[in-house]
């Protein structure tokens, strides 16, 4: 039409616009600060807008400058994105409240959904599914606060919270008189813990990516060595020898990635998760699943696969472009 202008052309240089949401309401906190400071700093700029959103210890939402926004703010902010990198660890996050939030108002997130992340974040759980699809699990059973009051030492143990992270609340009971605290730690952290047996055996994980065409590739196995237990203060503190690639025989190298991938798959997980494992005599065991693992560069997921070969800018990059569509 005479006097109109021509359409605009498209703007090939438009940036996605990536809100990466960290903190939350757990002990997890400040672990999850790191990996979501982590990211935001490592995307590449020429290809993501980032946009920072914070929770609060308290459950408030806040913005790129710390404002609180409260929900309603936030589900502004992320109404003007393209894709949310949640990166909230532990319950109100990893456990798949973060991915129904997007669900619900129709956003791209990274990672698994909603009920794979239920599922793994609940330890007793996962061990139902693991032993159904025929690993081998940490022998253990289920304590709630109403039977805490009637469980009995015979014989050393690791009690832990079933639904918590970053190794909160995880104490050997190697004797009579350290059971009743080591429930009371769990149970202060979770209404349920697991108390299982102690597995003799190398602690060896194996994270698993689903890439952007929808294959499953499992990175080298990491070992962490330590001393006693691997705590939260040996976790973050920097007393654990983390070894990657683990030095592994051919077959248990191929058990280990079996497992993981089979674990991975039943769960139905997306983007990348860390399945924790006991390698023993008889093979691996089973010990838990992480489908928000911590995500810093430094963090064992981001060194495993670059153990391989994949950066970690290109991890992250792999990540949001595999997004749930």
């Amino acid at each position: 039409h005479p006097g109109r202008a021509p359409p605009a052309e498209p703007d090939v240089t438009a940036r996605t616009r990536v809100a990466v949401i960290g903190g939350g309401q757990s002990c997890e906190h400040e672990v999850s600060l790191g990996s979501a400071a982590a990211v935001a700093a490592a995307l590449d700029p020429a290809t993501y807008d980032v946009v920072p959103l914070t929770i609060g210890r308290d459950g408030t939402w806040h913005d790129r400058g710390m404002r609180p926004i409260g929900l309603s703010g936030a589900a502004q902010v992320l109404r003007g994105c393209d894709v949310a990198f949640p990166l909230v660890h532990g319950p109100r996050g990893e456990d798949g409240a973060l991915a129904a939030l997007c669900e619900l108002g129709g956003l791209p997130y990274v990672g698994s959904g909603v009920g794979p992340g239920a599922i793994a974040m609940d330890k007793w759980v996962t061990k139902l599914v693991a032993g159904a699809i025929g690993l081998a699990t940490t022998p253990g059973h289920l304590v709630t606060r109403a039977t805490a009051a009637t469980e009995r030492w015979t014989h050393p143990v690791v009690v832990k919270p079933v639904a918590a992270g970053s190794s909160r609340g995880v104490t050997l009971a190697d004797g009579p008189d350290a059971l009743a605290p080591a429930l009371d730690a769990a149970l202060a952290l979770d209404s349920r813990a697991l108390v299982e047996d102690v597995v003799v055996g190398r602690e060896v994980d194996v994270a698993v990516l689903r890439r952007v065409d929808g294959s499953m590739v499992a990175s080298p196995a990491l070992e962490i060595v330590v001393d006693g237990l691997f705590d939260y203060d040996l976790k973050y503190g920097g007393g654990a020898d983390l070894r990657v690639p683990a030095r592994l025989e051919e077959v248990d190298a191929k058990a280990l990635e079996d497992a993981a991938l089979a674990t991975y798959d039943a769960l139905g997980c997306s983007g990348v998760a860390r399945i924790d494992f006991f390698l023993t005599d008889d093979g691996p065991v089973l010990n838990e699943v992480n489908t928000v693992p911590g995500m810093t560069e430094h963090s064992q997921v981001p060194r495993m696969f670059a153990a391989a070969g994949l950066a970690y800018p290109d991890l992250l990059d792999e990540l949001v472009r595999g997004a749930h569509r």
